[in-house]
């Protein structure tokens, strides 16, 4: 499952980040780090961003950069 199928008020856990070394060093600096608890909070009208809470922040990915992380959802 990846972020991007999570729905806005679930809880997943970061699992794997499949993409290039760019966005990979970007989003482990973020702190999407494996075992990490990542919350969607909303999406846009369009699904184009989506506003995620990670380790107390608030933050705005793209969706397409969504769909490269890969959660586990929450119990």
């Amino acid at each position: 499952m990846t972020l991007c199928n999570l729905k806005p008020g679930y809880t997943g856990f970061i699992e794997e980040l499949k993409c290039d070394n760019k966005l990979a060093k970007r989003l482990l600096a973020l702190g999407f780090v494996e075992g990490t608890e990542v919350i969607l909070k909303k999406k846009a009208p369009l699904g184009d961003p989506i506003i995620i809470n990670l380790r107390g922040t608030d933050l705005a990915i793209r969706k397409k950069d969504a769909q490269l992380i890969y959660i586990k959802e929450a119990v």
